[in-house]
């Protein structure tokens, strides 16, 4: 089976932190003033006309468990405002920390699925301050509030019946996001040159032309409509072959992260972001995945030369972008793919949780295309296999790769789906290749830039510390006149350093 997407924002923090800033903007500087005068009455007039469909008053957070139950129904509904700091008729204000603001956020996000991210102001009257909690109409119903769903009706928060629940959930899959017509997207945003890519890279895998005019290709894979006469593109045709797909779906882009240890930690090695059209977040991705992974050099009997073999198997790279870009929930505009590189594992996290019927458990065997438009067009170029393959061929490539894995790739997902594959046992198989760990990237290099000698030499030096010249001459056996020769080619190289004079000098790593 072959389906998947991939869990969890990068870096919650940096969400909360830009909240802040928004936050102190509003507050603080004068220039980020609202007028005072104008807000006030604002206020005391929305204060007159109590709450409603789309207003909910709360005293404080305090009342923090209760107020969930508006944003969810108001999720479920279309949209409205939560504010603390004003009761039945009357201002009272709130305290106002960051600690206060970062909870309202967690809380929404940790207890209301699928997860969601709500606007979060805070408003000067006089000298009392009110939280303003903005909730939009959601984009991925139904949501449900701690497994409850609910939906707002005048002034109350009721739960949804199961038959109206299971309409909602009905019509939210009657048409896919990928075959809705794309508001605000005409044909001149199709980059004709991508289009021109898919025809060669077709004839490429099929050894066929594909017959017919631009417009008539990109029908056939239902990337436009004529609707009333009128050309209209899909979703799937602006995600495939749009000039600048960011520019109408402003997150569908991918982030990777790359982080110096285990965890995510306090600071990251760089933070990289994919953009293009589905094609090209794939082969981009992939591209930059492999240039900061390891490569290692492995001995096998019989062979003089080393063989150079990838950290992590190159098919289970691409098919985990692959999954991660053509099984993601597009009816999310709010969030991105994001992959994320650790020194023991790289985690390929998704928005949207498992489609259908699949879940973490029947993975291999169920079966369930949440963008069937976008997956056939990446199997016309073979970037995706038939439906079923690709989990089960991540699994053998595992297990059949020349190094060992101590841990099977591993596949979860709630509100959003993450795959992890685990790093295999960089065990080196020498001693050699361990003395070399740290030194030189690059295993190879050294063997092709030195001799027997000149290699186990470098190994004794990290074992013993130092190495002197008559050392190195009884070491290998041989003469005075080669082992200058060979002992200055290492310090050239960078390697060693000369450290003394006479005949106390001796030899040690520069580095």
């Amino acid at each position: 089976m072959r389906l998947f997407i991939c869990t969890l924002l990068l870096k919650e923090y940096k969400f909360i932190k830009n909240m802040f800033l928004e936050v102190r903007a509003i507050v603080m500087p004068d220039k980020y003033r609202e007028d005072k005068g104008k807000m006030s009455k604002d206020l005391s007039e929305l204060v007159k006309k109590g709450e409603s469909e789309e207003v909910e008053f709360k005293k404080s957070t305090a009342q923090l468990d209760r107020a969930l139950k508006s944003v969810c129904g108001f999720l479920n509904h279309k949209g409205g405002k939560v504010y603390f700091g004003i009761s039945k008729g009357k201002i009272d204000g709130q305290e106002v920390s960051e600690q206060t603001l970062k909870s309202i956020s967690q809380k929404i996000r940790q207890r209301i699925k699928p997860e969601t991210s709500p606007g979060i102001k805070v408003l000067e009257i006089g000298d009392k301050r009110i939280i303003e909690v903005i909730i939009s109409e959601g984009g991925n119903k139904p949501y449900f509030l701690d497994g409850v769903c609910y939906k707002r009706v005048g002034t109350e928060n009721i739960i949804i019946s199961p038959e109206e629940l299971e309409r909602i959930i009905i019509s939210k899959h009657e048409q896919e996001f990928d075959s809705k017509i794309c508001k605000g997207a005409s044909y001149e945003d199709i980059d004709l040159k991508a289009v021109k890519w898919f025809k060669r890279k077709y004839k490429e895998f099929s050894g066929k032309e594909l017959q017919g005019s631009n417009i008539d290709i990109l029908k056939s894979l239902d990337c436009v409509s004529i609707i009333d006469d009128k050309l209209k593109l899909t979703n799937a045709g602006i995600l495939l072959f749009g000039k600048y797909p960011k520019k109408i779906f402003p997150r569908y882009y991918i982030s990777i992260a790359r982080y110096p240890g285990k965890d995510i930690g306090i600071s990251y090695l760089e933070i990289m972001d994919i953009e293009g059209n589905l094609f090209e977040l794939i082969d981009k991705a992939d591209n930059y995945i492999r240039q900061h992974i390891e490569t290692l050099y492995l001995l096998k009997e019989g062979q003089i030369a080393r063989e150079p073999v990838s950290q992590y198997p190159d098919f289970v790279i691409r098919e985990l972008i692959v999954n991660a870009v053509a099984h993601r929930d597009y009816s999310i505009k709010g969030s991105k793919i994001l992959i994320k590189m650790f020194k023991d594992r790289i985690e390929f996290d998704s928005p949207g949780g498992f489609p259908g019927n699949v879940n973490e458990k029947n993975i291999l065997e169920e079966q369930f295309s949440r963008n069937p438009l976008i997956v056939k067009a990446l199997n016309r170029v073979k970037y995706i296999e038939e439906m079923g393959e690709g989990w089960n061929r991540i699994f053998r490539e595992v297990q059949n790769y020349p190094l060992k894995f101590g841990r099977l790739p591993e596949i979860k997902g709630n509100s959003r789906v993450v795959a992890t594959v685990s790093s295999p046992e960089l065990e080196e198989k020498s001693f050699k290749e361990k003395a070399m760990k740290g030194l030189w990237h690059d295993y190879g290099t050294i063997m092709a830039r030195f001799n027997k000698s000149q290699i186990s030499s470098i190994e004794y030096v990290i074992k013993n510390k130092k190495i002197t010249r008559l050392e190195y001459e009884k070491n290998y056996g041989i003469s005075k006149r080669t082992a200058v020769r060979e002992l200055k080619k290492i310090v050239n190289s960078g390697i060693f350093k000369v450290v003394g004079k006479g005949p106390g000098t001796y030899y040690t790593l520069a580095r």
